[in-house]
């Protein structure tokens, strides 16, 4: 009986620590995003890339002529 005593009181200790760790997790986590996005501005942001422009081609009545060939 003092074995299961000891295995309740362990297991409960346990979960409490893993419940005290993952709440200060919470904290910790939304202070650093609040002082991440404090400062957020000192960097300039990097302008959005642009996609090549794609090439004129051939490739597209070819692929249209591909549709058509294997549907009729």
């Amino acid at each position: 009986m003092a074995d299961i005593g000891q295995g309740l009181v362990l297991m409960v200790a346990g979960m409490g620590i893993v419940y005290a760790f993952l709440t200060a997790l919470i904290f910790v986590t939304k202070f650093a995003c609040a002082f991440v996005a404090k400062f957020d501005g000192i960097l300039p942001q990097d302008a959005p890339k642009k996609a090549p422009a794609k090439a004129a081609s051939n490739d597209d009545a070819d692929i249209a002529l591909a549709i058509a060939v294997a549907l009729g």
